[in-house]
């Protein structure tokens, strides 16, 4: 006696890597503005107002208000994991990291999912595994 699976009883993992080079191709293109960028409910888009954000092919990132540069590194990850508060079912991340100052450290580092884009718009939500705090954040195009 023999036993045998189908090929419907296959875990087949989805593969993302030509959703996530389309991403990547797409912020790096041009410069960028947070248009909207809400911190557990609490609008906090005016603190981003007039800075310029600039995703680089290398992974770095800047953010510029023409008197201040601010440095950090970004990446679009397939999130594999079963661990995180994904909203999503494709799991892949947009992650943002700045070191300093405190309101880019504090608010935009973060593993973010994608609720939406465009070539021209980039919308992200954030839910947090210690408060169950939801932050959202847009980008969109110069």
């Amino acid at each position: 006696m023999s036993t045998t699976c189908s090929s419907d009883d296959d875990i087949n993992p989805i593969d993302n890597s030509l959703e996530i080079n389309d991403i990547k191709n797409t912020v790096q293109s041009g410069s960028w503005e947070i248009t909207s960028f809400f911190d557990s409910g609490v609008d906090e888009t005016n603190h981003y107002i007039g800075y310029s954000f600039t995703f680089n092919s290398d992974g770095t990132l800047t953010a510029s208000n023409g008197s201040e540069t601010v440095n950090g590194t970004w990446s679009v990850t397939d999130d594999d994991s079963s661990n995180d508060d994904s909203v999503s079912s494709n799991d892949i991340d947009f992650n943002i990291f700045f070191s300093a100052p405190a309101m880019f450290n504090d608010d935009l580092t973060e593993d973010w999912e994608i609720l939406d884009r465009s070539a021209t718009k980039i919308e992200l939500i954030h839910v947090s595994g210690g408060n169950g705090g939801t932050d959202t954040l847009t980008f969109e195009k110069n």
